[in-house]
């Protein structure tokens, strides 16, 4: 027998998915908007202001289904940790437009040598890979292809250290180079822990178990 809490569960679920595919899409358009030094900020910029729109219906829906329904342990699990990876999502929106931001204001990669673009373009596939492992795993509820992405997580991670050390040891290195790529590693290292931090959350959810995956 289906409760009355149910409902707002399933809503509640249908919207954190949306959000998951709005998130990639926004990701994957900033991100190839840098490595082709096209100016995608506005376009970012809407998508990122309909991800944080989002991310607030789903607290308030959060604080509606708490007030009204009362869940149980079970529910409240699921309850929190579609707020968690809201907050997530909202944070990949975020992350996009930075991306944006620092192709439009330094548009440092074109000074770069060859290499460097392709060692971004790498860095790239790979956390693109991890967001839409994410929201794949939310879809299906898969802890499997959850906890899948701690290999991945972990090469992004020896990318972005070995990339810093690079530039720390290169000789007479483009600053815009140097500025521009140091700050989208970066943030392509962060967006990799939230795709963790979401894939942590999906575990929780089914199983009940809190788990480190980074």
């Amino acid at each position: 027998m289906s409760r009355i809490i149910d409902r707002g569960l399933e809503d509640q679920s249908v919207l954190i998915v949306r959000m998951g595919e709005l998130t990639y899409d926004t990701l994957a358009l900033s991100i190839h908007g840098y490595l082709e030094g096209k100016s995608v900020q506005e376009q970012v910029r809407e998508l990122s202001d309909i991800l944080l729109s989002m991310a607030d219906k789903v607290e308030d829906e959060t604080f509606q289904l708490i007030a009204r329904f009362q869940p149980v342990a079970t529910d409240l699990r699921t309850i929190k940790s579609y707020m968690k990876i809201g907050n997530d999502f909202a944070r990949y929106g975020r992350y996009a437009l930075d991306i944006s931001f620092i192709n439009d204001q330094v548009s440092g990669l074109k000074q770069c040598e060859p290499w460097t673009r392709d060692y971004i373009s790498e860095m790239s596939e790979k956390v693109l890979s991890m967001v839409k492992t994410s929201v794949n795993a939310l879809k299906k509820q898969d802890i499997l292809l959850a906890k899948a992405i701690s290999q991945t997580e972990r090469e992004v991670d020896k990318m972005y250290f070995d990339y810093l050390q690079k530039l720390i040891t290169a000789e007479n290195a483009n600053s815009k180079c140097v500025i521009s790529s140091a700050l989208m590693t970066r943030y392509l290292e962060r967006i990799a822990d939230h795709a963790v931090y979401v894939c942590e959350s999906i575990v929780y959810i089914v199983t009940g178990e809190k788990v480190a995956l980074g």
